[in-house]
């Protein structure tokens, strides 16, 4: 079965649907590809990092909303083992960030590349709007340094990550983490791995009858 995944690697609830997917596919018996499909919580281009509960505060209606919010999803996240340092993460746009996972897709290491994104942003502190600092993430799960640097310096791949984007709205993609199993059912949200499990149960048992 292939499962696609929409989600943003800035999304603190992506992260934590993604651990809990995990737990999910522990427990599961039949065979899954995962693609990792590109969203966008905020398009806009970021000019220069900012503290990450700074923007929060700005959009959600100031420091207390922010830091509150980022209090009971950090309290969520250590429930499976993440750990979450709102006061050290940055705002960054991620449409390079997307381009770099569809790039190590071709050298089977998305699933590797992406961890190594929500980890960067949520629990160390990198910008990962930052060229350089992608550069430095794609090497540390094995990519080719050469390689990954002229690919983020070129164009390669955003046609295709927009095109990617615009699909995901298409299809009607409109908050995150997104689970498509079997390009027709549909999962919203950072389920519980017992739900998730069943999902997958449930489509399997049906693409089999059907």
């Amino acid at each position: 079965m292939e499962i696609e995944i929409y989600a943003d690697v800035v999304c603190p609830w992506c992260y934590i649907g993604k651990r809990r997917f995990e737990q999910a596919l522990a427990s599961y018996d039949g065979e899954v590809t995962v693609r990792y499909r590109p969203f966008q919580l905020d398009p806009t281009p970021v000019t220069a990092p900012q503290p990450l509960l700074d923007a929060l505060a700005a959009k959600f209606g100031g420091q207390e909303r922010a830091q509150s919010m980022a209090g009971q999803v950090t309290q969520v996240a250590a429930e499976v083992g993440l750990t979450l340092n709102f006061d050290r993460a940055v705002s960054a746009n991620t449409f390079d960030a997307h381009r770099l996972v569809r790039f190590a897709d071709g050298h089977g290491r998305a699933g590797d590349v992406v961890e190594a994104l929500y980890r960067a942003h949520f629990t160390d502190g990198v910008d990962v709007g930052s060229p350089e600092a992608l550069v430095a993430l794609a090497v540390s799960v094995g990519l080719d340094e050469t390689e990954t640097r002229e690919h983020l310096a070129s164009n390669a791949g955003r046609r295709e990550v927009a095109a990617d984007l615009a699909a995901a709205h298409q299809l009607g993609v409109s908050s995150v983490p997104t689970f498509v199993l079997a390009g027709k059912y549909g999962v919203t949200g950072a389920q519980e791995p017992e739900t998730l499990l069943a999902a997958l149960t449930e489509v399997a048992q049906r693409e089999s009858a059907g």
